[in-house]
């Protein structure tokens, strides 16, 4: 009868146990703590406020170079520089590898689902002391024991903490993949800002180079009529004044230039020492900026994409903290040979097992769960002011760009009326000069007058194109928010 009812008891004991695991199995599918909502954030207006009036709205064909943005101001060699950082740029490479490393923490975040496996094989000789208590004359004082066991350990994801914690580390690797877009289009947009402003101080170069060449001819001419008992000693000494400190400008502009020259080395990942880029003054006019809806604005800025995705990372978190407050449930199982004997190793009656579960739970720890989910949620609620301020900042920043571009226009136009009265005073003021109708000093004041106003001049062309690269990089340069990876 023993006999008989013991199949029926270890039958019941199976089923027991399966129901238990299955319905801890079921169970597991419970995830504690607040679902994931984006943060709302100021509706964005139909249009953008600063957008100058002769500039006609994007139609969603007309976007920005997927990419390669920078091929909207048709410069080769600018197109060619700007293709040298992808490549060479040690920066780049450090967000690059940022965001793989972040990568690899949602994969061994990822590993925490499944059971760890371990063996650990054993063999020993072993010789037992003769004078120990209790021995008896059979007993067999020396014997081998090899053992081959394997291990199953398993924590069972019961309120999700396991898949919460992949959740976080799979937003922040968004993040990171966004953060890295973002770099990259801040170098680029470096780039080409370094680049505009050399070619601006190009401009200026020459504006100095052709106005020395004049001011050597106006000394020339003082001097004639110095000799000639018609000028004196004072007119020479201003003309001479005149055309040293123009020297000493144009000597100021190259050192500026090689500061940019440098700048752009580094940023191709070039020794400064060899690297040199020709002169050629700045001719061009920014493009027109396709600009899209303000509301396109938060899909297309990586920053933006990057932070909202910290944001996401931080409710998960939430979720994790939360889950400290239940009982983790661990199953583990154990399964092997063992014998005195390699011969009989593997034989049935070498085999052990044994199958376990436990439980654990946090009965008293003094406040410190609560502790740690408000730090959670006080964490969320700083990285939404964060992601909040960065879309109020990402439309300042066009704004900001709309209305330099706006305005430089407006201004450079006034500025070339102003350059073209300069240039007829200087000749009116040369001509009555000769003449012998007034001094050399009226002379100098226009010729003074007209440079400056040049200089201005060429200082505005070169900030209009510069402006123009600040708005690419606010509009996001291209990108969408579609690139990001998947999950």
């Amino acid at each position: 009868m023993t006999i008989s009812s013991r199949p029926r008891r270890e039958a019941s004991v199976n089923a027991t146990s399966v129901a238990l695991v299955s319905s801890i199995l079921l169970l597991s599918g419970c995830m504690v703590g607040p679902k994931y909502v984006q943060p709302s954030v100021p509706p964005p207006p139909p249009a953008f406020k600063e957008t100058p009036s002769n500039w006609v709205q994007a139609t969603p064909q007309d976007q920005l170079p997927k990419g390669k943005w920078w091929e909207i101001y048709a410069d080769q060699e600018l197109n060619s520089l700007e293709e040298k950082i992808a490549v060479s740029n040690q920066n780049l490479k450090v967000a690059y590898h940022e965001y793989m490393s972040a990568r690899d923490l949602v994969r061994q975040a990822r590993s925490q689902l499944f059971p760890t496996v371990a063996v650990q094989p054993s063999g020993s000789r072993i010789q037992l002391s003769q004078n120990r208590p209790n021995v008896s004359p059979t007993t067999t004082n020396q014997f081998s024991d090899t053992v081959l066991p394997a291990e199953l350990s398993y924590e069972v994801d019961l309120w999700g903490q396991v898949r919460r914690t992949i959740e976080s580390s799979r937003e922040n690797a968004q993040a990171s993949a966004g953060d890295l877009e973002n770099v990259s289009l801040s170098l680029h947009s470096e780039l080409a800002f370094d680049y505009f402003s050399l070619r601006g101080l190009d401009l200026q170069k020459q504006l100095l180079d052709a106005t020395v060449i004049d001011f050597e001819k106006a000394l020339q001419l003082t001097q004639a009529r110095y000799h000639g008992g018609v000028a004196s000693d004072v007119d020479v000494a201003q003309a001479e004044t005149q055309l040293e400190t123009t020297r000493a400008m144009d000597i100021e502009t190259g050192v500026a230039r090689a500061q940019f020259e440098h700048a752009i080395a580094v940023l191709t990942g070039q020794t400064a020492s060899t690297f040199s880029i020709s002169p050629d003054p700045l001719k061009a006019a920014p493009p027109e900026i396709p600009l899209g809806l303000p509301s396109q604005l938060l899909e297309r800025r990586p920053d933006i994409a990057a932070s909202e995705r910290r944001v996401a990372s931080a409710n998960a978190q939430i979720g994790i903290a939360i889950a400290a407050y239940y009982p983790q449930i661990s199953l583990s199982a154990t399964g092997g040979l063992e014998s005195t004997a390699i011969g009989t190793l593997f034989q049935g009656p070498s085999a052990l097992w044994s199958v376990g579960g436990s439980a654990f739970e946090t009965v008293i720890d003094g406040g410190r769960r609560r502790a740690v989910t408000q730090q959670a949620r006080d964490n969320h609620a700083a990285v939404v002011a964060s992601y909040r301020e960065n879309v109020l900042e990402a439309f300042q920043q066009v704004e900001d760009n709309l209305a330099a571009l706006r305005l430089l226009d407006q201004e450079l136009a006034t500025q070339q009326v102003a350059v073209a009265s300069a240039r007829r005073s200087v000749d009116l003021s040369t001509a009555r000069y000769k003449r012998g109708i007034t001094t050399y000093l009226e002379v100098l004041t226009a010729q003074s007058i007209a440079l400056s106003d040049e200089r201005t001049a060429a200082d505005l062309m070169a900030r209009r194109m510069t402006a123009s690269v600040l708005l690419i990089k606010a509009l996001g340069g291209g990108w969408d928010r579609a690139q990001l990876p998947k999950a």
